[in-house]
């Protein structure tokens, strides 16, 4: 027999996704993201979409390099985009993966990666479900 506390509440409804727009010229890259050799220009799909994912574009900031470090991110879809320069990442499993300019990668939810190195004059875009989400090292 199931009785009223055996039934689980109703999930609550998500908030309704909105339409979103983000130009260059009113938009400002800033060093305040993940890493501190980036600098990231949000591009306002956490705001259109309550919060469900992120999108930015990220670009190397001078001569900063990577640290190298391995960590994993709790994440339901992780995809980056190079749209200038390469990164050289390393995938547990994987091995040494080189993105170059027009090249796309899926990271795995939880994969354990590290970026090796980039060029000065990296750009990518990034997209991230959900958009908060946690980093660990590993």
């Amino acid at each position: 027999m199931t009785t009223a506390t055996d039934r689980q509440a109703p999930a609550a409804e998500p908030a309704p996704m909105r339409f979103g727009v983000s130009h260059a010229a009113t938009s400002a890259f800033v060093p305040d993201g993940l890493r501190t050799y980036f600098e990231y220009r949000d591009l306002g799909v956490r705001d259109a979409t309550a919060g469900r994912a992120v999108m930015h574009v990220i670009r190397a900031r001078g001569d900063h390099q990577a640290t190298g470090e391995w960590h994993r991110h709790a994440v339901q879809l992780q995809l980056v985009y190079v749209t200038r320069g390469w990164v050289r990442f390393d995938y547990e499993g994987v091995g040494e993966v080189r993105l170059e300019a027009g090249s796309c990668v899926h990271q795995p939810p939880g994969i354990r990666h590290r970026e090796i190195e980039h060029s000065a004059d990296l750009e990518l875009i990034e997209i991230v479900l959900p958009a908060d989400f946690q980093t660990t090292a590993a």
